[in-house]
């Protein structure tokens, strides 16, 4: 004879969590504790049931106890673990309130002339990516498509895309000649 299964205490939080689960692992761990306690499975059928392993299931169970107790915290998703992380996400958002105060009264950002305040800041050096990974973490975004080089000395292209073989229409180049 099987040993009955054991958890009767977590009920109602495994019904809340039956009821407001986004995700399928959410539900199967609802389903773990609850299959078992409310309709009498053993391990093995919760464990058929649901599509995972014995042991997968036991290890659901007796992880879900051990939250619902306050023993053990509950399991962090990948994106909330940032085990590659340079820095915590407020220590970023005070870094880049530093570094870009005119940015925010509508200042131009050319990322590679921030970079180098951004490493002193954090102490280590950063790849270019980094740094716009950093920014689209925080809400930064492109709101304009370059039509020029910003350290060019030409003058804006009518047609951006470019219509000509070279791609160029309407600019000047470095020494004042036309390259459009």
């Amino acid at each position: 004879m099987t040993r009955s299964a054991s958890g009767t205490e977590h009920i109602t939080a495994a019904r809340k969590l039956l009821k407001t689960a986004r995700t399928a692992d959410e539900l199967r761990l609802a389903q773990s504790v609850l299959l078992p306690l409310e309709l009498g499975l053993s391990i093995e059928q919760t464990a058929r049931a649901i599509g995972r392993s014995n042991g997968a299931t036991c290890t659901m169970r007796t992880r879900f106890g051990k939250v619902a107790t306050g023993q053990m915290s509950a399991p962090r998703s990948k994106r909330q673990l940032r085990n590659r992380a340079n820095t915590d996400l407020d220590r970023e958002r005070q870094i880049l309130d530093e570094v870009l105060p005119d940015a925010a009264s509508g200042g131009v950002v050319v990322i590679p002339q921030i970079k180098p305040a951004i490493e002193a800041k954090l102490g280590k050096t950063l790849a270019l990516s980094s740094v716009y990974r950093m920014l689209a973490r925080h809400g930064w975004r492109k709101l304009a498509p370059d039509t020029y080089h910003p350290q060019g000395i030409g003058v804006r292209c009518p047609n951006a895309r470019g219509t000509n073989k070279a791609g160029m229409d309407g600019m000047l180049g470095a020494f004042g000649e036309s390259v459009c």
